[in-house]
């Protein structure tokens, strides 16, 4: 049985097959870094256990990309040196910078105990906003007896979206749903607002959504009340989108 458990923002505990990856870890207090909206600094939401507890039996780590938000400092310093990282080519030496020594870089995919992880890639944003945002990475984890989970990443709808569930035909996408924007462009989200997560539901008929990235950042525009509300002026059923409070823990038979 897949548990999958959202922690804050996109930082999830996934136990599947047998091993538990850690993914996108943010570890740090609330307020422990810069504001990304010149509203507050981040995260603005506190962690929902305690990072012993969110560390207790991680067998890896997968890291889409080095935003603080997905690999903070906090981060950096709990995490064992020697726990196995997985993150997208360009980014392994600075991960090693601080003190890791099992990295490996996907470049297309790669097998960690019985689970295949394919790498996929992402946009996050549209026009000039993405070139700034840098190179993202979503990931597909696949294991014979657990249903297939595709994680996003930070990323607006596209194309490519469309083919890697074309080609994965997944039963669970997790969706970083914050409609998180830059000041500056403001009109170029950088991330899924409600109405991309409805159209990846809409895309995607056959798999569950659970809806991650919200209520943790200040530039992030969307709210669990918000995506719940659109939700149900849709005619997408509130058991294909979940949207998980902080901490909570989800349980998918294959």
């Amino acid at each position: 049985m897949a548990k999958i458990q959202l922690i804050r923002n996109a930082t999830l505990k996934i136990t599947f097959g047998d091993a538990t990856f850690l993914i996108d870890p943010m570890l740090g207090a609330k307020g422990s870094f810069e504001s990304y909206g010149n509203i507050a600094k981040n995260p603005i939401s506190k962690l929902p256990i305690s990072t012993d507890e969110i560390l207790a039996d991680v067998d890896a780590v997968l890291v889409s990309h080095l935003h603080k938000d997905h690999f903070d400092d906090a981060a950096k310093h709990l995490i064992k040196k020697v726990l196995q990282i997985f993150c997208q080519p360009t980014n392994k030496e600075t991960i090693a910078e601080s003190g890791f020594r099992n990295i490996t870089e996907i470049f297309e995919s790669q097998t960690f105990n019985s689970t295949t992880i394919h790498r996929v890639g992402g946009k996050h944003g549209r026009g000039p906003i993405e070139k700034l945002m840098g190179k993202v990475s979503g990931f597909v984890l696949e294991n014979k007896n657990e249903p297939t989970i595709y994680i996003l990443g930070d990323t607006i709808f596209n194309d490519e979206l469309k083919a890697t569930i074309k080609k994965f035909k997944p039963e669970i996408i997790i969706t970083n749903s914050g409609g998180a924007f830059i000041p500056g462009y403001e009109k170029d989200l950088i991330l899924l607002d409600e109405h991309e997560t409805l159209e990846i539901a809409n895309y995607a008929k056959d798999a569950i959504l659970i809806a991650v990235h919200l209520e943790a950042l200040d530039h992030c525009t969307v709210s669990r009340a918000s995506l719940y509300r659109t939700v149900l002026q849709s005619n997408i059923s509130k058991e294909n989108l979940k949207i998980p409070l902080n901490g909570e823990i989800l349980e998918f038979k294959k």
